[in-house]
């Protein structure tokens, strides 16, 4: 990775026409899609207990209309029944995923120790502009093909990124807060949009304090977001003299449980491998790899491993169209609470040997609970007796598939609700 200095000028030219046109083409261009969830059940993906048929290295997949591409890590001595992390590592302007897997995944790949599945995309003319949502829509589709194929911990989700990776992991962010655990953004801007960014996300800044390509100013403002949607203490954070040649890590106080924002500030330029001493980048003296995965690596997995294997049966070859009587069931979860109001999921499932198609959960809020924002399905209802159907993307679920939908309430979370049940169609 280095300094890559012969990017900049190439860099700061893109960040003047992204800046002004990023936020006009997601707005308008993603709608409903933008809201996909890829399989964000918290429980054991599909992949789990399957005898894998990916493999490591480059692969394409289909996206968009486009044919696209990344390069894929898996463990060594890989285990089907073993939940693993995965962390996606989005490249530079002029970039590329090889860049970003040579590089060892911004020299995470050495501290995983076999933990963790890793993922590097290629983005389209080595950037990640997310024209009209079709990046984010390239995430969602890599992650369904790995958590289809591969044993996933869905609660341990995560992106980075430097530059224009890094305003992609903050899109990613924005768009998919229940899906991503955390993120960590090195010198990183609004490039890439913000469609939703109110849901609170786990978020680690890095940036240097006299950056030439990206201001400083750019990543503290991305930084910012996240500390109010995180319920955190708003501050200014210590930041180092010019010629001190440290770096300045502060972890805010006050955030929502679980939801931790820290900001590192670097005496240095445009660069994923500050050193502290020296003005020369090194990719293997840096000190941000060490702090990035301590920072992932602090949440505990709330996945339990899957308890039972597939049957070994062959399915049926003409399924009928339609769910089998009692097929389909709903499990709700509280995620998180805080004073006044709470995030929940609920996970729809598919428990017999055909196809669902389509599906609509009911649960009844307890007194004083009211829904605020709901993704992934269609509510009607926002207090008392609710019901809530799929949405046009996630209505149809083979035999012991399953998918998820979410939403924030206003009210006390401490008492889950009543008859949650689900039905098909």
């Amino acid at each position: 990775m280095a300094k890559r200095t012969s990017l900049l000028s190439s860099i700061a030219a893109a960040a003047v026409l992204l800046a002004a046109a990023a936020g006009g083409a997601l707005s308008a261009g993603l709608g409903e899609t933008a809201q996909a969830s890829t399989n964000g059940t918290l429980a054991a993906t599909a992949g789990c207990s399957k005898a894998p048929t990916l493999s490591s290295g480059t692969r394409t997949i289909s996206s968009g209309g486009q044919n696209r591409s990344y390069i894929l890590r898996i463990p060594d001595g890989y285990d089907r029944n073993r939940p693993y992390r995965l962390i996606f590592g989005f490249h530079w302007l002029n970039g590329s995923a090889n860049n970003v897997a040579s590089a060892g995944y911004y020299g995470l790949l050495p501290l995983s120790n076999n933990s963790t599945i890793f993922v590097a995309p290629q983005g389209i003319d080595n950037g990640w502009a997310n024209t009209n949502g079709r990046d984010l829509t390239l995430f969602d589709d890599i992650s369904r093909q790995i958590e289809n194929d591969l044993c996933v911990d869905t609660s341990q989700r995560f992106a980075l990124g430097w530059s224009y990776g890094g305003a992609m992991s903050y899109a990613v962010a924005c768009a998919r807060p229940t899906i991503v655990r955390a993120v960590t953004v090195i010198s990183g801007a609004n490039l890439s949009g913000c469609n939703g960014g109110t849901q609170p996300v786990a978020y680690f800044g890095i940036h240097g304090i006299y950056d030439s390509v990206l201001n400083i100013s750019m990543g503290r403002s991305l930084r910012d977001t996240f500390v109010r949607n995180n319920g955190c203490t708003a501050q200014s954070p210590r930041e180092p003299s010019r010629g001190s040649l440290t770096h300045i890590t502060t972890t805010y106080s006050g955030c929502r449980e679980g939801y931790p924002v820290q900001w590192a500030a670097f005496d240095g330029d445009h660069t994923p491998s500050p050193v502290d001493g020296s003005s020369s980048p090194n990719d293997s003296r840096t000190w941000t790899s060490g702090e990035i995965w301590r920072f992932f690596s602090q949440f505990a997995s709330t996945t339990p491993p899957p308890t039972t294997a597939p049957p070994t049966t062959a399915p049926p070859t003409t399924p009928p169209p339609t769910g089998e009587p009692g097929a389909c069931t709903a499990t709700y979860r509280t995620v998180n609470t805080w004073p006044g109001g709470f995030q929940a999921e609920v996970t729809v499932a598919n428990n017999g040997a055909s196809t669902l198609n389509g599906w609509t959960a009911r649960l009844t809020l307890a007194s004083g609970q009211a829904i605020s924002s709901l993704w992934n399905g269609v509510n009607t209802g926002t207090t008392g007796s609710v019901s809530v159907r799929n949405a046009d993307y996630n209505g149809t679920l083979g035999a012991n598939g399953s998918t998820t939908f979410g939403f924030t309430a206003t009210g006390n979370g401490a008492t889950a609700p009543s008859g949650v049940s689900c039905t098909s169609p």
